[in-house]
């Protein structure tokens, strides 16, 4: 199996490289390399230290974004995560973008971090600094893209790409015990589970729930 990824199913940016790798069907294997502590060698797959790296034969790349175009750009023939034409790739990497930099922080670095990580390293857990990013943070970026998306069922092109993927790769807040309004965003919330229902994802959550029951 030449291709390898290496990181934490845990990891959102892990997440979003296996559902792309799901999503071109293509076979990998998961090495498991933790976001803190890595062992020396990773460092000369990724200098900087940071998950996930994919090894495709000789070939090694880092950065979730870059690996997941790579993948598109190469295993072509079947789903096409970037749109199709100019204007729908632009608008995908710019949700991508935008659920990465702007979410991921809140939803995984701030909301997970506290409610699962710090509890797990027996640290105290901020309920404040919770309560700062679901009521105030997030709901903006919620409101923009409930916008974005409208009545569709995806993003862009009205069909499965790499920006529903990593919208939905943020599920780590719904690890933490928060969920989308679906009062306020339907829409929205309608996306989450329609992308979490995927067989793919589906798989993922099962090791996802045996990690999180080891941490507690």
């Amino acid at each position: 199996m030449s291709l390898i990824v290496y990181g934490v199913p845990l990891s959102p940016y892990v997440r979003k490289v296996c559902l792309c790798l799901a999503a071109k069907q293509l076979d990998y294997k998961l090495e498991i390399v933790s976001p803190f502590n890595q062992p020396a060698w990773f460092f000369e797959l990724n200098p900087l230290g940071r998950i996930p790296a994919l090894k495709d034969g000789d070939l090694v790349l880092a950065d979730s974004s870059v690996i997941c175009q790579y993948l598109d750009d190469k295993y072509t023939g079947n789903t096409e995560l970037l749109g199709d034409t100019v204007e729908q790739t632009a608008q995908v990497r710019w949700l991508e973008k935008y659920a990465d930099y702007e979410l991921a922080p809140l939803t995984t670095f701030t909301v997970f971090q506290q409610r699962v990580i710090n509890l797990g390293m027996q640290k105290v857990c901020d309920e404040s600094l919770v309560k700062l990013a679901m009521n105030e943070q997030l709901p903006p970026h919620f409101d923009y893209l409930e916008g974005v998306l409208g009545h569709n069922d995806y993003f862009v092109g009205n069909a499965l790409t790499l920006a529903d993927i990593a919208f939905a790769s943020q599920i780590n807040m719904q690890h933490a015990g928060e969920q989308i309004n679906a009062q306020r965003w339907p829409n929205l919330a309608a996306l989450f589970e329609r992308v979490k229902a995927l067989p793919a994802m589906q798989t993922l959550l099962q090791s996802e729930q045996a990690m999180l029951a080891s941490m507690q």
